[in-house]
């Protein structure tokens, strides 16, 4: 069997203004417990209760450990659509299934000219990993659905998905591609963007 996948991004979207405050934090003081902790002492997600502070300090924090100091540093100085489109790279790396989902359906309907993303594109793809992931057959449906609705969000969190479902070409800065061509094509499939477009990236 396939290792398994992380499946614990049920709860937010890509946290765009909180994962800023968190980051800020980290640089600060170096240390991710400390980061968490001083999360949840200040309340800086402004939730309301301590165990929501937790669940959700621990999330952020555990998308940003995939960001280099270069790319953390960056959610503070890029632009608001930026920031989002580096937090979805921050959830591919964490979640092999999102990045698997954004490269294997995503990025494919947009190649073929697919111009919508439906709930039955993410079933058929949902299904075919179930015969390689157990785990994704043990989900109760109602965390199934959690999933669905989260990963759509995202999408339209990150300029990806319009609110009508269709995909929308990913619009990156100079700035932000620059950073993410230091990592190589990887992250970059994870956008729908023509072969020439990420190319042009990175250069």
């Amino acid at each position: 069997m396939a290792d398994r996948y992380r499946l614990s991004f049920t709860t937010g979207g890509l946290f765009v203004p909180e994962a800023a405050s968190v980051a800020a934090v980290y640089l600060a003081t170096r240390d991710w417990a400390i980061a968490r902790a001083q999360t949840r002492q200040d309340n800086l997600l402004q939730v309301r209760t301590a165990a929501a502070a937790t669940r959700v300090s621990k999330e952020i924090t555990a998308r940003l450990e995939h960001l280099d100091h270069v790319e953390l540093q960056a959610l503070s100085d890029l632009n608001i659509h930026d920031r989002a489109s580096l937090l979805w790279v921050a959830a591919c790396r964490r979640y092999a299934f999102i990045r698997e989902f954004a490269t294997e359906v995503l990025r494919e309907n947009h190649l073929h000219l697919r111009k919508r993303l439906t709930f039955n594109d993410y079933e058929g793809f949902y299904s075919s990993k179930a015969l390689w992931h157990e785990e994704l057959d043990q989900l109760a449906v109602s965390t199934q659905h959690k999933l669905r609705q989260n990963l759509f969000r995202m999408l339209r969190e990150a300029n990806l998905l319009s609110e009508s479902a269709m995909i929308l070409p990913a619009s990156l800065s100079p700035a932000l591609t620059t950073i993410l061509a230091r990592q190589g094509r990887r992250d970059l499939l994870g956008f729908p963007a023509s072969e020439k477009d990420i190319q042009r990236w990175l250069q």
